[in-house]
């Protein structure tokens, strides 16, 4: 185990000196502390809490921008290695390859974690220097939201992993990231939307469109999010949608673990049989 620390510590490191790793927390506490003002002027006529409104507006924009930022960390994590020639070297150590990938997934989630906790962290304490009225429910919300969050993040991180692990150029890595963030934050619901309208609820059970949910780390870290406390569910016709599905918050939050898990798995196996 400590070597694949090392490694972590490594990446971290590495990762800090990047200024666009920098750039990324800055972003996420500026579009935080922007949705915080905005969203939690009218809380009070809604009859919500500040925070609960928060919560909704940060999941939303942790969507589209988290697996982003996870698949930029990740996608270079074994073939930009080898492009320049450090990976090579980094193997001459005594390191199994499995333990250099472990870490190098640990250390780029522990940045994703930073980044994530930072930025909307940020945006709770500016909200409670304005002075506005917490309740306990809204610390719990927000604070599953940041946990579902880094889990988000996890499993982006996997799967660019996994990419890196495919390809030997870091353009065509590259180039399936952007392919799965397409696919998995924006098409799948449009396609999926579709697929219910098609079929007019005549084929389609309710057992099915939850497998198809879980099928996609997004949607899973939407309902999550958007269907487990009251007056986070009274904000958004999403939460409806997870009120009536048989997918319990653990369930969920399971899925995103294997969502970060099998991915993983799949990239030490390809990585441990791979030609350098």
């Amino acid at each position: 185990m400590k070597a694949v620390l090392l490694v972590a510590e490594k990446e971290i490191h590495e990762g800090i000196r990047n200024r666009w790793v920098v750039a990324a927390t800055l972003l996420l506490a500026a579009l935080a502390l922007t949705l915080t003002f905005l969203g939690a002027a009218p809380a009070g006529r809604v009859g919500v809490g500040a925070l609960e409104v928060v919560v909704v507006s940060l999941s939303s924009l942790s969507v589209f921008l988290l697996p982003l930022i996870a698949l930029l960390l990740s996608h270079d994590a074994v073939v930009g290695e080898m492009e320049r020639g450090t990976l090579l070297l980094l193997l001459t150590y005594p390191l199994a390859r499995w333990q250099v990938l472990l870490g190098k997934f640990l250390g780029q989630v522990a940045i994703l974690a930073l980044a994530t906790v930072l930025g909307y962290g940020a945006a709770a304490a500016a909200l409670v220097a304005s002075g506005a009225q917490i309740a306990p429910d809204g610390w719990w919300a927000f604070g599953y939201m940041i946990g579902s969050s880094v889990l988000l993040g996890a499993a982006f991180v996997a799967l660019g992993t996994l990419a890196s692990t495919l390809v030997r150029d870091r353009g065509a890595a590259a180039g399936i990231a952007v392919g799965l963030w397409l696919l998995l934050v924006l098409l799948w619901d449009m396609g999926l939307l579709g697929l219910l309208v098609a079929d007019q609820g005549e084929h389609l059970s309710g057992s099915v469109v939850d497998a198809l949910l879980l099928l996609n780390p997004a949607d899973a870290y939407r309902l999550f999010n958007l269907a487990g406390l009251a007056d986070v569910r009274s904000l958004t016709g999403m939460a409806a949608m997870g009120g009536e599905s048989g997918l319990s918050p653990s369930l969920l939050l399971a899925a995103l673990v294997a969502w970060a898990l099998l991915p993983l798995a799949a990239a030490a196996a390809l990585f441990s049989r791979r030609e350098l």
